[in-house]
Order: structure tokens, then C-alpha cells, then sequence
């Protein structure tokens, strides 16, 4: 899925602006913590991934979701380095879009789904922090669409993406320590419990519709 959010989802990729004010997600989401995050993490990824493809024009014309979907394609001196900085350009634009101040909410055929799968919107809290907390060492959760329409609560590693899974984003937590380390220091459960009160639900909701319309 095609993330709105950046500018170009193609080369040469650019530093989407956040969609937000940097101190906008106070006091769950440190306004140095954003900037950091946003400004040189990301960046970094998008520097680097622009890099690996400067001197491959074939693989220019790529969009991100295709070079992910695809990446044993590619040549393979480049294939590791543009993995992984296509994978943190994607995974970043999904992180920063997917976070709104409190007050969104799940659309009803999100709401319902989540309660037919987990029993609860409460009790997929619950599991959802329990696999944030599991990974070990850099990576993320996802709640994501499957092809059988069935919701899932996955991790990856580093920044794997559920895209080589053939499996569709609804919703996602960074738990690498920069994502949270300023403010909650090494403390990852307060970090996710924060991070219930900011995760964009309006967006979750138009995130599950175009999976769904996927699918189909």
C-alpha cells in the first residue's frame, strides 16, 4: 500500500514534513524525541536509500512498495542496503502518519472486526502490547490485514516490513529505542502505553478499508 504521506514514493525519495506540530503529541511523544526521530533518523533513511539507487537507473522508476515487494530482483550488491533504508523510509511514513493528538476514533467496521478477532478493543490492547514488548532488541508491531481478511497481530525485526509477507499494514508501533528513549528511557511498556492515547485510529480506519478494497 502506497503511502500518502511521502512525497515522492518513487526516486529520488524526500523527508516528508511532519503532519503535525513537533510538540503536538505532548506530553506522550517528547517534542525532542519527534525531532530527532523525524528529522535525522528518518532522513537518514531516505539519504541512504536515494544513495543506493543513484547510480541504478533501471530501478529508479520503482515505487517504494514495488522495491520491497521485489527486493531479490535487484542487482545484488545493492539488494541488503536498499532492504533495509526502503524498508526504514517505508516503515518511518507509516510511524509518523499513523500518530494524531488524542481524539480520533475506529471506524465501525474496524471497531467490529477487532472485537470478532481479539473480543475486545481492550483485550486487543492487551495482546498488541504483549508482542510490542516481545521483540527483541530494534523492530515493530503490526496489526495487519491478511489474505483471508483475517486481522493479525505480527512483529518484524529491524525494518522488515509486513509488505515481503504479503500481508497488508493496519496499524503499527516502532519500538526502537530512539522512538522513545528520551522520555521513557528503557522503560518500553510505558512508551506503549503512551502511544494508545496517540495512534491515529481515524487513520487505522482508511488504513483496514484500503486493505480491504485490496483484497478484493
Amino acid at each position: 500500500m502506497e503511502n500518502n504521506y511521502l512525497l515522492n514514493t518513487h526516486y529520488q525519495f524526500e523527508l516528508p514534513p511532519l503532519p503535525y506540530a513537533y510538540d503536538a503529541l505532548e506530553p506522550y511523544i517528547d517534542t525532542l524525541t519527534m525531532q530527532l526521530h523525524h528529522d535525522r533518523h528518518f532522513q537518514t533513511y531516505v539519504d541512504n536509500l536515494n544513495a543506493a539507487l543513484k547510480d541504478h537507473p533501471d530501478y529508479q522508476s520503482w515505487s517504494l512498495e514495488k522495491l520491497l515487494r521485489n527486493i531479490n530482483w535487484l542487482p545484488e550488491e545493492i539488494r541488503t542496503t536498499v532492504k533495509n533504508n526502503a524498508g526504514g523510509v517505508f516503515n518511518h511514513a507509516f510511524y509518523f502518519s499513523n500518530l494524531a493528538p488524542p481524539g480520533t476514533v475506529l471506524s465501525e467496521s474496524l471497531a467490529m472486526a477487532i472485537n470478532a478477532t481479539f473480543g475486545s478493543y481492550e483485550a486487543f490492547q492487551k495482546e498488541f502490547k504483549t508482542k510490542a514488548l516481545s521483540v527483541f532488541g530494534s523492530g515493530y508491531a503490526w496489526l495487519v490485514l491478511d489474505r483471508d481478511r483475517g486481522l493479525r497481530i505480527i512483529t518484524t525485526a529491524n525494518q522488515d516490513t509486513p509488505l515481503a509477507l504479503n500481508l497488508c499494514p493496519i496499524m503499527q508501533i516502532d519500538v526502537w529505542e530512539h522512538a522513545y528513549y528520551l522520555k521513557h528511557y528503557n522503560v518500553r511498556a510505558d512508551y506503549i502505553d503512551d502511544w494508545f492515547h496517540i495512534v491515529n485510529l481515524d487513520q487505522a480506519s482508511k488504513n483496514y478499508a484500503h486493505c480491504l478494497a485490496e483484497i478484493e
